[in-house]
């Protein structure tokens, strides 16, 4: 049976392919954002403050190259059928993570009872910005009129990555006890906010699949497979760490994930001669809803065999 907040999701799908008028206000999809950012930050935060964080050193220099690795296989792929800039802006949205798809696992694994490990949510962070770094590269190499300071400050200090960071900072110096009395609003209310946000995701969801038709089988098809490749990659690098089923199968679900928020936004600075709408109808057209429909069930059986 599909997850509550998946048949929001499909509802939102639904009604935008049907056309229908229904929208949520704006304002509304940015406060459910930035309400599930700091909930994933927060408890990532409470899970850190009981536990020492130099071993994590290791973890985060793992996930950084995993970042790198499929950005380089990304870009292999689509340079077959794409120009330079429009492949490495492609491969940078693929090698960097999705909040909404990594809180769908969160919920997916809390509902069955299956645990992780608190770094995960450090994880999410940390690999939203390799691949834009490495993105940028790939499509203009090192130039002097690449605007590095700003490119750095969108990417080190945007929204996604302040509100990650800073909900992280409180839970780990307010820990348990200190986050308690939060709990309501941000455990309570989590997976209200989650199936809210993914019927606006249905939505955006149906005007991106319209735009995919101009693009062809070969978008079409990468955009299916990358997400199972780095599913992969991401199974083995959770199995060098030593992670748990529910660790293992949050990782390959990060891995399989593509950015819609802060690539593109970085992007259209960096590199504002790419094509977005190839990019945006791969990943909301097709991976978001591969993933969250299919790919955690399909990722955690895999993480299982893993284990096993």
């Amino acid at each position: 049976m599909l997850d509550v907040v998946v048949l929001f999701f499909l509802f939102g799908l639904l009604a935008g392919l049907v056309r229908s008028e229904l929208k949520l206000p704006p304002a509304l999809y940015d406060t459910l954002s930035l309400f599930l950012l700091l909930a994933i930050g927060l408890k990532g935060g409470v899970g850190l403050a009981q536990q020492s964080l130099l071993p994590l050193l290791p973890q985060l220099a793992l996930v950084i190259l995993l970042g790198v690795v499929q950005t380089l296989l990304g870009f292999a792929v689509l340079r077959l059928k794409m120009n330079r800039v429009d492949a490495a802006a492609t491969a940078a949205h693929y090698g960097s993570v999705s909040v909404a798809t990594f809180a769908v696992g969160v919920n997916w694994l809390t509902e069955r009872g299956i645990g992780f490990e608190s770094q995960l949510s450090i994880f999410l962070a940390v690999m939203e910005i390799p691949a834009i770094l490495v993105g940028i590269v790939l499509a203009r190499g090192i130039s002097r009129e690449t605007r590095w300071r700003m490119l750095a400050h969108e990417s080190f200090l945007g929204k996604g990555v302040t509100l990650l960071l800073g909900g992280m900072a409180i839970g780990y110096l307010a820990g348990p006890d200190g986050v308690a009395p939060l709990k309501p609003l941000f455990v309570d209310l989590f997976k209200g906010a989650l199936a809210l946000f993914l019927l606006e995701m249905g939505l955006i969801v149906a005007r991106q699949c319209q735009d995919l038709r101009k693009h062809g089988f070969f978008l079409l098809g990468f955009a299916l497979l990358m997400p199972l490749a780095s599913a992969g990659l991401g199974l083995a690098a959770g199995q060098l760490m030593g992670l748990s089923l529910g660790g293992l199968t949050l990782l390959a679900t990060l891995a399989a994930s593509a950015s819609y928020i802060a690539v593109p936004a970085t992007m259209r600075i960096a590199l504002p001669q790419a094509n977005p709408g190839l990019s945006l109808s791969a990943v909301l057209g097709v991976t978001f809803p591969f993933n969250i429909m299919l790919g955690i069930p399909l990722y955690h059986s895999w993480a299982r065999h893993f284990t096993e």
